[in-house]
């Protein structure tokens, strides 16, 4: 049986990073936007990935990062992979993921058939596509906002050229619905599995997880 992946994003603590290895989530994500409040600095991100379980994927959130704030970030922190959040070209990303030799995962963010088309483009040089909800015009936050988008508009999608993921306020309720309308096979969650900002839920962790998987196939 092939199990929906889901990736938990904005983990701050060891016992975040247990509930979502124990949940059977696939990912967690470290948040490296200092103005989010789900921010970890680069010593706290090291020790959470070293304690991580093995089969746990840790992905680095960054927006924008030129090569040096990169460098400072993969030299001290073992990831699995980068996760590009910002306005990076589809030129930045191929060099991202040759300088490094990680995967890198694009978020692409999404309110228009014009903003789904752009994903044949990026699917050509990056590993993963995160579709998310594209952030308010006066939003603090490139994402992580509890914003959801239109999904009629990934049903007539054609295949792109590499896995996708989707986000965009998801939360432990409609989960299941979205993956039940999209046909995704990996889910992102941040805001919708907190109690307060930045403040994960062990309990909503687990039902997310729990709900993601119920639209699992063979």
């Amino acid at each position: 049986m092939t199990k929906i992946r889901a990736k938990i994003c904005g983990v701050k603590t060891p016992q975040d990073v247990s509930v979502c290895a124990k949940a059977g989530a696939a990912y967690v994500g470290f948040n490296f936007f200092a103005k989010s409040p789900r921010f970890v600095d680069i010593s706290t991100a090291a020790q959470l990935a070293i304690g991580a379980p093995v089969g746990l994927a840790k992905v680095a959130l960054v927006v924008n990062f030129d090569n040096h704030a990169l460098d400072t970030i993969t030299e001290a922190v073992p990831l699995d992979m980068l996760q590009l959040h910002g306005q990076e070209t589809p030129e930045r990303v191929a060099e991202v993921r040759a300088r490094y030799g990680l995967p890198v995962m694009k978020v692409l963010g999404i309110s228009t058939a014009e903003d789904v088309a752009k994903i044949n483009l990026y699917s050509q040089v990056a590993d993963q596509i995160l579709v998310d909800a594209k952030a308010p015009k006066d939003a603090d936050l490139p994402g992580g906002n509890g914003v959801s988008f239109d999904w009629d508009l990934l049903r007539a999608k054609k295949y792109w050229q590499c896995p996708w993921m989707l986000a965009g306020g998801l939360n432990p309720e409609n989960v299941a619905e979205a993956v039940r309308a999209t046909g995704v096979r990996q889910v992102d969650v941040a805001s919708g599995v907190e109690n307060a900002p930045g403040v994960k839920d062990a309990d909503l962790i687990r039902a997310f997880v729990a709900n993601a998987q119920m639209h699992s196939c063979f």
